[in-house]
């Protein structure tokens, strides 16, 4: 359930970004940062997690592997508003759909998670939708693989890191929180800027990317450690199913005939992949495991 949310929330937050679009990319990044921070470290202190935030601090390892995971966000959330921006949601979302095949291959080859004969189903099924997609572009997907690469390398690197789910999230957001501060300051210093110059309810839009980035943050977080990465990789075709429905109803992308066979297979694939989960778990309920 806490994978599912957030899939959910990330799949509908096209809408909120596009209502930002007066605002640079880079100066919504910098402001979903702060306001993130802000946001979990007030999550924290209500939810008594201080004590770890300020344990994992201390620890050099999980220092390093929050910066790391800082820095994925950092490259993630860049391309993906920048993306919404420019009106290339669709591409967005095959960037997420590739995203699951990322975090596939990590669990089998770095975590050796071995994959059931219906989860190779399900992979060869959503890979053949990801191919027949990038052939239709007729070039490389470069918005798509940078948003694969970099979300499903953060999944790893949670996956691994020493550290509950707030916790960890508050101390990455404040690792790269004074990049995103030093720009904002030198913005609002050059008198531009959204915060005191934009209307009441753009700025309010701009205060409260905190919320939009903590929640759906902290549900993934949960999910990620909790669940086996293969079965993350195949939840996150939630989020551009989500999109990809955005994109199409809503934006009026343009989407062809062959778009519709390649998210088509990836759907499949989806199912497949959730029958044999069901399947696993009610086998295990039974077995008392």
């Amino acid at each position: 359930m806490y994978g599912v949310a957030a899939y959910v929330l990330w799949g509908v937050v096209p809408v909120y970004w596009k209502l930002m679009s007066a605002i640079s990319p880079i100066e919504i990044l910098a402001h979903r940062v702060v306001w993130g921070m802000v946001a979990l470290f007030a999550i924290a202190h209500v939810a008594g997690a201080r004590p770890a935030v300020r344990a994992a601090a201390r620890d050099r390892r999980t220092l390093a592997m929050m910066a790391l995971s800082g820095s994925l966000l950092l490259v993630n959330w860049g391309t993906y508003i920048a993306a919404v921006s420019a009106g290339r949601i669709v591409d967005a979302s095959l960037g997420y759909f590739i995203n699951p095949l990322v975090s596939v291959g990590f669990g089998t080859v770095l975590l050796h998670e071995r994959l059931r004969r219906l989860q190779w189903l399900a992979i060869a099924l959503a890979l053949a939708g990801v191919a027949i997609q990038s052939w239709r572009i007729g070039h490389v997907p470069w918005i798509s693989l940078v948003l694969a690469a970099s979300f499903g390398s953060y999944g790893l690197v949670r996956k691994l890191a020493r550290v509950d789910s707030l916790a960890g999230s508050t101390l990455e957001t404040t690792m790269v929180a004074p990049l995103a501060i030093a720009f904002l300051t030198i913005l609002a210093a050059r008198g531009g800027g959204g915060l005191g110059h934009a209307s009441v309810g753009m700025q309010l839009l701009l205060l409260s990317t905190g919320v939009v980035t903590a929640v759906p943050l902290v549900l993934f977080t949960s999910a990620a450690r909790l669940l086996p990465l293969s079965t993350i990789g195949f939840l996150q075709y939630f989020t551009p199913s989500g999109q990809l429905i955005l994109a199409v109803a809503l934006y009026h992308e343009p989407f062809a005939r062959a778009q519709w066979l390649a998210f088509g297979l990836i759907w499949l694939g989806l199912i497949v992949f959730t029958i044999d989960l069901v399947r696993r778990t009610r086998a295990l309920s039974r077995t008392g495991r």
